[in-house]
């Protein structure tokens, strides 16, 4: 049994945003063969798995099948878990996940991909590998170029930008592997705004600090939801939204439920090619909305600015360039 079919195919923006650590970077998408020479039998293994979000184990044993096909075509669903230190249950779940009925299903889509490896360019698959570090980096720079494509109207980020300086306080809120982006964005924040708090915990404590802001005066939450999704980003979104504070959303999918509970959402795709996502898109977008806060109120952004480079230099933050 192959794919399911029906599936309704995902938008560029958003196949990029969802693509699995070893989506080809190329065009047509999953089943659509561009013009051209035949493809190396890796590049087959990765339209066959490709298009599907995957957790960062499933992308191991995704990465294990690409890089060893001729042997893990043939391996047992036992034999195959022991060689990349997953349980056997894991490889069932990733082979419904590439839209499988399981791994027998699985196995017998990859053994035809294998047979034809064996014929192939002793040299192929090394270079295969060789640029699939490129692979990522092209794949970033295509989430970049949908950002300046967005970036063409910039009316709604100088709006978001005045909101979000003029909340005071300012709620910026991550968690799980979003915190890297929300303090980063706290931490600039900070510079050219009176009163910036960061909220990286969930449950009763994300809570707490909501209510307390918007008791404080708040107005606005900036959220940052990258995959995977968890449900205690959903739970706090909806309880700052609860207390009263409006919520803006940085994430990867304009679709989904987190989207929907956001007042506004922007969207910036997410570099999914490696294990772990990265986020050269959602960086840009962030520094973009920070230059509007900067630029809602150029006085208090000036003012602010002088003070912290008179403090830097009083206190000797930083090494002499």
């Amino acid at each position: 049994m192959g794919r399911e079919r029906g599936t309704p195919a995902p938008s560029g923006q958003q196949a990029r945003a969802q693509a699995s650590a070893i989506t080809p970077g190329k065009p047509g998408g999953p089943g659509k063969r561009p013009p051209g020479p035949e493809p190396l039998p890796a590049d087959r293994v990765r339209t066959l798995l490709g298009g599907h979000r995957l957790s960062p184990g499933q992308r191991r044993i995704a990465q294990y099948i690409t890089d060893h096909l001729t042997e893990a075509a043939f391996l047992s669903i036992t034999d195959l878990a022991d060689r990349v230190g997953v349980s056997q249950p894991s490889v069932t779940r990733f082979a419904v996940s590439v839209g499988f009925s399981g791994y027998p299903a699985l196995r017998e889509a990859l053994q035809p991909i294998a047979l034809s490896a064996v014929a192939a360019s002793p040299g192929a698959r090394e270079e295969d590998r060789r640029n699939e570090l490129q692979a990522a980096v092209d794949a970033e720079i295509e989430n970049l170029e949908s950002l300046r494509r967005a970036f063409t109207d910039t009316d709604r980020v100088v709006e978001i930008g005045r909101e979000l300086a003029r909340s005071v306080p300012l709620t910026i809120l991550g968690l799980r592997i979003s915190v890297s982006l929300a303090e980063y964005f706290a931490y600039a924040a900070k510079r050219i705004h009176p009163d910036v708090r960061l909220v990286s915990r969930g449950g009763s404590v994300a809570y707490d600090a909501l209510l307390q802001s918007r008791e404080a005066g708040g107005t606005w939450v900036l959220a940052f939801a990258m995959p995977r999704h968890s449900n205690e980003m959903l739970a706090a979104m909806r309880a700052a939204r609860s207390t009263g504070l409006r919520v803006a959303l940085i994430t990867e999918a304009s679709l989904g439920p987190l989207a929907e509970e956001a007042d506004v959402a922007f969207t910036a795709g997410t570099g999914s090619r490696l294990v772990f996502d990265s986020y050269a898109a959602p960086g840009v977008l962030s520094a973009a909305i920070l230059q509007a806060m900067a630029d809602a109120d150029p006085e208090r952004t000036q003012t602010r600015l002088e003070k912290y480079e008179q403090a830097a230099e009083q206190h000797d933050f930083f090494l002499d360039d």
